[in-house]
């Protein structure tokens, strides 16, 4: 696994400490970028929040997707979470070291009161001394967020005192845009009571016993949901129930629980996304088709990624994003003047670089530049640098519908039917497209677009 190490930097550790105006939570900020550009300690928000209690069970919810490994436990992995500020709202994200569970929790302009909220994104620091002190948060009593250095110290700070180096792996970040890429695909399966929310979370297991059982279903009914044998029209994949566990830090406090999913398709394990509806917040845990199967083999991508188009087409869409909370294709198509698909193609692009995530109660996208090096996600991603690779050693022989490929000492062959492309290779024998195309059929797209490679156009 291609991996380096992240150094995030902090003027100070973040904390829960004792003031005048009662308890304050100072959350620190590493470097990050603004409508300013770049900074060392960009400041977000500060001001109350108005479900104390609630935010801090939100807040360690996401840490704890952080923290965890879902499939092979023995490796830890802890990487900070990410903030944006939206102008009327904070996003919290994680993701698990195995890749298979983003966590985020939004803060809405109703859960906060204070100054406007502000615009970017960095990380932010919440060490161990920190969790301990928002586990100790029982009552609501006032509590004051800041979110960044404090006021008076943001051009007087002499440098960073606290530093962390964290180990970043190519596919932690494939699944950051991965898992946007699925959830854009999503639609409302159910919707639970807080009752029904609280009994059904509740009986799912907290081990790993079931991880091997393969795909789960679940199904809405009058009482909420019920287990189905097999994957019924609006059905949901459960995949190892036991990932939901850092929804339980908020349970007693849920107001409802929104279920989404894809449509089923042939009864294959597929992801879902699971909403717990808080006062003023949202908490979402997004799963990835199976305990032991990340998101950032799901190659959910690499169309957008194989074209010049979408290239050129995310540079001026990215121009138009501000840091905006909602981001509607058919407004970006009228602002760009593309159509809605290049743009919903140039968003699926800017996503692998971590610069827009998915947020399915508003139905639309949002803007965040994920603190990270964007290039690396399309450079070191297996298959779309072998197909590139393929394109531009002449690899490719079209023939109409049908094409072929040589690879190695093998030739392979791509047929085209209605829009969709099949392969002879193991991979396509494997997957059936499930998992996004395998690399002969994209190094065949790459050639009928005319996309720019490596040795130039076949």
């Amino acid at each position: 696994m291609t991996r380096s190490v992240q150094a995030l930097a902090y003027a100070r550790p973040s904390a829960l400490e004792s003031s005048q105006v009662g308890a304050v939570l100072g959350l620190e900020t590493a470097g990050g970028l603004t409508p300013r550009g770049a900074e060392a300690h960009p400041r977000f928000f500060a001001g109350f929040l108005s479900a104390p209690r609630i935010a801090a069970r939100g807040l360690l919810a996401v840490a704890d997707v952080a923290a965890a490994r879902y499939y092979q436990r023995a490796l830890p992995a802890s990487l900070d979470p990410v903030v944006t500020g939206n102008g009327d709202r904070l996003r919290f994200e994680s993701f698990s070291g195995c890749c298979g569970v983003y966590a985020r929790l939004d803060v809405l302009q109703e859960g906060l009161d204070g100054e406007r909220t502000g615009h970017g994104t960095t990380n932010v620091d919440v060490n161990n001394p920190l969790r301990d002190a928002l586990s100790r948060i029982t009552a609501d009593d006032p509590l004051h967020l800041r979110v960044g250095p404090e006021e008076l110290a943001v051009t007087t700070l002499d440098g960073p005192v606290v530093e962390k180096k964290v180990p970043l792996p190519d596919r932690w970040l494939r699944g950051f845009a991965e898992a946007q890429v699925a959830s854009a695909g999503f639609d409302l399966r159910a919707e639970l009571t807080a009752a029904q929310a609280v009994a059904f979370l509740r009986s799912l297991p907290r081990g790993s016993g079931n991880a091997a059982r393969g795909a789960q279903w679940v199904v809405a009914s009058g009482s909420g949901l019920r287990p189905t044998t097999r994957p019924v029209p609006g059905a949901v994949c459960l995949p190892g129930p036991e990932r939901l566990v850092a929804l339980q830090r908020v349970l007693r406090h849920a107001t409802a629980l929104r279920v989404y999913g894809p449509p089923v398709a042939d009864g294959a394990a597929a992801a879902s996304a699971w909403e717990v509806v808080l006062p003023g917040m949202r908490l979402t845990l997004t799963l990835s088709p199976d305990s032991s199967r990340g998101f950032s083999g799901e190659g959910g991508v690499l169309e957008a990624l194989a074209t010049d188009d979408a290239a050129a087409d995310a540079e001026l869409v990215s121009v138009l994003l501000a840091w905006e909370p909602r981001i509607e294709p058919a407004s970006l198509a009228e602002q760009s003047g593309l159509s809605t698909e290049r743009v919903r193609a140039a968003l699926t692009r800017l996503g692998t670089a971590g610069r827009v995530g998915y947020d399915l109660a508003d139905a639309a996208y949002f803007h965040r530049e994920l603190p990270y090096d964007a290039d690396r996600v399309e450079r070191h991603n297996p298959r779309l640098v072998a197909a590139r690779e393929l394109a531009g050693a002449g690899a490719v022989t079209l023939d109409g519908t049908l094409a072929s490929v040589s690879s190695g000492d093998r030739r392979y062959q791509v047929r085209e039917s209605d829009g969709a492309l099949t392969c002879t290779c193991q991979w396509w024998a494997d997957y059936r497209g499930k998992r996004g195309p395998c690399k002969h059929a994209l190094a065949v797209t790459m050639v009928r677009r005319g996309a720019t490679v490596a040795g130039g156009v076949r």
